[in-house]
């Protein structure tokens, strides 16, 4: 008898370390999945694999398709950290809300948004109201704006995009989120901001915008001026962190409620000093 009590023990012992070690985990270890903004997948996926070789036991998966995809996927749970370059809208909080999803925003860097041509277009600056007026569809020839004879090809991110959103409200709408002007029909909408850096760097009548991380050789960036009286500026992030670069704007990170866990251990880390050198690495501009 005394021999089937201690056995009983032994097991009662074992079932009870083993549920402890299944219901916590060890710290940095887990998994956690980020969903959104193309502006910032390159980001993502490098604070991700800094993060891992700091906590081996932690698998952080990043996939980009829009700031509007990952907004979804954290209101529908197929997605623990959403990355954004718009802010979130008041109808995805309403929805977030229906969902128990309680959005909680972090600021993580800064961008500018780059106006690009191909190296071989001699137009170098455009100001706001032109850039309007072409991606609206009122200028459609590079003459009227100091190029060459010849139809502006618009290139465009797809609705679902948060530079898409930005670029229409703070260009085309000139900052007003209510503004009813449109991109032009003729517009081709590209579904990432790497296919508009690809079809401008072959296409010599293509106008095009992204985050200025994306910027290379093969493309060039206007100046852009506020108005017809304004400097013309540069993307640059000097001049970004100095606003005198007119198309800039935060880049946000949205979790449901205050993060915990291995998404805290990460959002920590996104904000430390090595996580925001990542980010001006990366032609971002850094939080501080």
């Amino acid at each position: 008898m005394k021999n089937i009590f201690m056995v009983i023990c032994i097991v009662l012992a074992t079932a009870v370390l083993t549920a402890t070690g299944c219901s916590r985990k060890t710290a940095g270890s887990g998994s956690i999945q980020i969903k959104g903004s193309d502006t910032m997948v390159n980001l993502g996926q490098a604070w991700a694999e800094a993060f891992m070789k700091k906590q081996p036991g932690a698998s952080v998966a990043v996939t980009g398709g829009g700031s509007g995809t990952g907004i979804a996927a954290l209101i529908n749970g197929t997605a623990d950290i959403s990355e954004s370059s718009r802010a979130i809208k008041p109808e995805e909080i309403e929805q977030a809300k229906k969902n128990g999803v309680t959005p909680v925003e972090l600021i993580v860097g800064y961008d500018g948004i780059a106006v690009v041509v191909h190296p071989g277009n001699p137009v170098t600056t455009l100001t706001i109201n032109q850039l309007a007026d072409i991606f609206s569809g009122k200028i459609t020839n590079w003459s009227d704006i100091g190029g060459q004879e010849g139809k502006i090809v618009v290139l465009s991110r797809e609705v679902n995009s948060g530079t898409h959103v930005y670029f229409k409200e703070h260009v085309l709408n000139d900052g007003d989120s209510k503004g009813s002007v449109e991109f032009s029909p003729s517009a081709l909408l590209m579904p990432s901001s790497q296919a508009i850096a690809d079809e401008v760097a072959q296409n010599r009548a293509a106008l095009g915008y992204y985050g200025m991380g994306y910027i290379s050789s093969r493309q060039k960036a206007l100046k852009i001026a506020s108005d017809d009286g304004s400097e013309p500026v540069e993307p640059t992030p000097e001049n970004v962190v100095s606003k005198k670069y007119p198309v800039s704007r935060p880049l946000f990170m949205y979790t449901n409620g205050e993060p915990e866990g291995l998404a805290k251990e990460f959002m920590d880390f996104v904000l430390s000093p090595e996580g925001q050198e990542i980010v001006g690495k990366l032609d971002f501009v850094p939080v501080k």
